[in-house]
This record gives C-alpha cells, sequence and structure tokens, in this order.
C-alpha cells in the first residue's frame, strides 16, 4: 500500500495486569488469542514498516512471536501500572527503537488488542486519511446512540437536583432524537500520529493540534473492557466465521 514514502511503525500495547479479564489479551476469542485479530489485520494491512509489541509480560511476548509480531523488549514495570500514560509507553517504545537500534518511523500507529473488531481495511483508509490531509492525527470513533447522547444526560447534586449535563435549561432541552446532532466516541481500535508530537514535546501528546476523525461503524467498534463485551464480541466472530464458511460452500 502506498504510505507516500513515509516509515509507519505499528506499536501493539498489552500488559499482563488486566484485572477486569484476566489473561485477557491471550486469551481464546472465538478460536484464538485476543491479540492474535490485532496482529493479523496488521500484518494483513501491509501499511507498516514494522510492527511490535509493547508488553511487561514475557507469556504475551511468546503468544505475539507466533503469530508474526516483533517483542524486542519488555515493557518496565513502572509503565505497566493502572496509572501508567498511553502516551508514556509509546514513547519509551520509540525511544527504545532509536537508541537500541537507530530505528525512526515518521508515524506510528498504536493498536491495542482490546478492539478485535477492527480489521486490515481500517488500517489501509485511517493512513489513506492521513495521507490525504494536513492532520497531526487521526482517530478512530464510533457514533454514540441518541439516548446517550450527551445533551441527555443529567448530573444530580447532594440533595438530589437534576440539571442537564451541557448546561442548557430544561426549557431548551432538544425533544425528538432527529434534532440532535451526531456525537461520536473514541472507540480504541486506531491512533495514527505523527512521531515528531512525542519525540520533539514534552507534553507527550500524540494528538497534536489538528485531529482528523476515522469513523467506524457500531458493530466494528467493540471495544473489550467487561465479559459483556468480551461475549459481545465473541457473537459477532463466531457470526462472521459461519457467514464466511456458507460463502465457501457456495464456491
Amino acid at each position: 500500500m502506498n504510505s507516500n514514502g513515509k516509515k509507519i511503525l505499528g506499536i501493539i500495547t498489552a500488559r499482563g495486569g488486566s484485572k477486569g479479564i484476566p489473561g485477557k489479551n491471550i486469551k481464546e476469542l472465538a478460536g484464538k488469542p485476543l491479540i492474535a485479530y490485532t496482529i493479523e489485520a496488521a500484518s494483513t494491512s501491509g501499511v507498516f514498516d514494522r510492527l511490535i509489541l509493547s508488553t511487561d509480560d514475557e507469556k504475551i511476548a511468546a503468544v505475539a512471536k507466533q503469530y508474526g509480531c516483533e517483542a524486542p523488549f519488555l515493557r518496565p514495570a513502572e509503565l505497566a501500572t493502572d496509572t501508567a500514560s498511553g502516551a508514556s509507553v509509546i514513547a519509551h517504545a520509540i525511544t527504545w527503537l532509536r537508541d537500541h537500534e537507530n530505528y525512526h518511523a515518521d508515524y506510528v500507529m498504536i493498536l491495542q488488542p482490546t478492539a478485535p473488531l477492527r480489521v486490515a481495511r481500517h488500517i489501509q483508509e485511517a493512513v489513506e486519511l492521513m495521507n490525504a490531509g494536513e492532520a497531526d492525527s487521526v482517530v478512530s470513533v464510533a457514533e454514540i446512540p441518541s439516548h446517550y447522547h450527551p445533551r441527555w444526560q443529567f448530573t444530580i447534586d447532594d440533595n438530589n437536583g437534576m440539571a442537564i449535563f451541557t448546561g442548557e435549561p430544561f426549557a431548551e432541552i432538544v425533544r425528538r432524537r432527529q434534532d440532535l446532532p451526531k456525537t461520536y466516541t473514541r472507540n480504541g481500535a486506531i491512533y495514527l500520529f505523527k512521531t515528531a508530537l512525542l519525540s520533539d514535546s514534552n507534553e507527550l501528546n500524540f494528538y497534536g493540534n489538528h485531529v482528523m476523525a476515522y469513523m467506524m461503524k457500531p458493530e466494528d467498534s467493540v471495544n473489550i473492557d467487561t465479559m459483556e463485551d468480551w461475549k459481545e464480541a465473541e457473537k459477532i466472530l463466531l457470526g462472521s466465521q459461519r457467514v464466511a464458511r456458507e460463502l465457501t460452500k457456495d464456491l
């Protein structure tokens, strides 16, 4: 795939200390380890100069290597805590590759294993979006269902007093779903940015000033954090596998 002559580094982030679903990153989902879906999508996309794993866990590293992902280092313990920022984890990976292998990439894409429904096409289209514009970064998003829209959400004070989250008076509350402007949320599938944003900044901000949205369908945007998320992703994946088998029978 044409990346405009730029080197793109793919970084899969997967620490070992998952509390919600123990061993989540290498737990089998619809027949293979969760992390395998991300590695396969990234490898198939053809956009990456290199694809590496950042983890603190040797078991995760071993599984990633089996599926063709590099694991050139183990992440330091201080970057594998609940409080470690994502930006600091990525900055460590970029710095390690620079200092130990003299490797520099023009762009970095963060790929989280918790988004197993992201496929090669999504990765390719996010890169195309970056190439087509003047963005500092591209972030994948999904539309928020209207019943979760911020203008239909409320805060409640200590006396049970209710207020619209966005600050409008109740007399101006939007009454019809059709009148709500669309809003979006990050779905955790893709973060693509110019490497210089982390290399040249003390703030460890990989968004920059010009962020472009790569929109994904809600059914492709399950981000696994709970067992309910896991079951939903598994249902979708098993369904797609059945469809694929049926199509193969017809050939």
